[in-house]
């Protein structure tokens, strides 16, 4: 297989992986599950119950409680926090099931307010929760129907329940509930991140300069990451975390939404600009190699290097809808006659380096062709709660030459290393 064929087919691949985790209509889906306790039926329905005494049992809750004053809504409050750092919160109206057994307990609810996301989120949300008792304690079914596009909520959901199912079980029998899984642990997130390299590695070429280039590619994108994290932490948030996803790359999750427009662009664009400072290390490193300060072996995998730096980053700044490029031109402008003529610019600019390089004008056409696809099908956003705050003119400058300074020096990057490679 040559390279040509090796790229298409792993741009394929990507590209079907994407349309299936984000954009594939799924329509109304229902995930069921059930597990059987070791308990009493009233003592699991005590903790299942929202209203309950024991509805607090999960460690993400902090409390939930009946409203005096509305009959048959329920508050929850939660860990998790809202844009403004306090505990999220939800109303539930429960229903009762007309059709369960004198000795089930069961309720049925949906979710008609919520402090983080706007509540038409919640518009084909339907959870059920039955409890049945058996010869050996007491049987929970839970169901949770919602409309769905992509399949990466739905998994995310079925695994949230999952994990719920087994804290339930630990708080059962120990009166503690746990956080439950691994993934997001760092080993587990470590292992991942190889088994993506390895992944890639036949794309590339099965050979030693194959690997390199797959290991490459995936510190890069790790160092993308881990830009995008740094930016969460300067803003404050509490917890952030990266999610590798093999083949597909990574992504920096914070650990609440945004609460300004400023925040969404600044935290978008570090991603290429905490790759930015090591395009200056890499370029001098490159210059002591042939001044024979540096092994000269290191010369070429330090190019490399450099060169998938910044075609990473900088393919990653192209004003499409769900790259970083797109989410900081839309937060710096606010028309849409604005955010095409920013685009366009943009775009000029990252068509200018390829020109620059000499790329041929079909290939890069058809590359512009190929990201607005990969564009179109990274998936929709979640609408928040409260409007975020706005931009000062100052904030927007400062962003507007940060993508201008983050375009320059990831450019510089790919001229001066195609210069010295061939």
């Amino acid at each position: 297989m040559t390279a040509l064929q090796s790229a298409t087919l792993l741009l394929v691949i990507n590209l079907g992986f994407l349309w299936l985790l984000m954009r594939i209509p799924l329509g109304r889906r229902t995930i069921c599950l059930s597990r059987t306790y070791g308990c009493s039926p009233d003592r699991l329905w005590n903790a299942m119950n929202p209203a309950g005494p024991d509805a607090s049992w999960h460690h993400s809750v902090i409390s939930s409680h009946a409203l005096a004053d509305r009959r048959g809504v329920v508050e929850q409050t939660y860990r998790h926090l809202d844009k403004n750092g306090a505990p999220s919160r939800r109303l539930l109206a429960l229903e009762p099931l007309p059709w369960m057994a004198s000795n089930a307990h069961g309720f049925q609810a949906h979710i008609i307010d919520d402090s983080t996301l706007d509540p038409t989120f919640w518009d084909h949300y339907r959870e059920r929760r039955m409890i049945r008792p058996t010869p050996d304690g007491a049987l929970l079914e839970i169901e949770q129907t919602d409309r769905y596009r992509g399949l990466a909520f739905l998994l995310f959901r079925y695994f949230v329940l999952r994990r719920e199912m087994k804290a339930l079980d630990g708080w059962l029998k120990t009166g503690e509930s746990l956080p439950q899984g691994y993934f997001e642990r760092p080993l587990v997130q470590g292992g991942l991140a190889v088994l993506s390299t390895l992944l890639l590695w036949p794309f590339l070429g099965f050979d030693a300069g194959g690997l390199m280039l797959s290991t490459f590619l995936t510190l890069v994108i790790v160092f993308h990451e881990l830009g995008h994290m740094a930016a969460y932490r300067m803003f404050g948030h509490a917890s952030v975390r990266m999610i590798f996803v093999p083949l597909l790359g990574g992504i920096a999750v914070g650990g609440r939404p945004y609460r300004s427009l400023f925040e969404v662009a600044t935290c978008a664009l570090m991603g290429a600009g905490m790759s930015a400072f090591l395009v200056p290390i890499l370029a001098v490193a490159t210059q002591l190699a042939d001044a024979g300060l540096l092994p000269l072996a290191s010369r070429g995998p330090l190019l490399i290097f450099l060169l998938i730096l910044g075609a990473f980053n900088l393919l990653n700044l192209l004003p499409m809808h769900r790259f970083d490029g797109g989410q900081v031109l839309r937060q710096i402008f606010r028309t849409r006659r604005s955010q095409i003529a920013a685009s366009f610019v943009v775009t000029l600019c990252i068509l200018g380096i390829g020109f620059e390089i000499g790329l041929p004008a079909n290939v890069l056409t058809a590359g512009l062709l190929v990201f607005t696809l990969v564009s179109l099908v990274s998936g929709a956003s979640v609408k928040p709660r409260q409007m975020l705050e706005e931009m000062k003119d100052g904030e927007r400058m400062l962003v507007a030459f940060g993508l201008y300074a983050a375009i320059a020096v990831h450019g510089y990057a790919i001229i001066f290393a195609t210069e010295k490679l061939f």
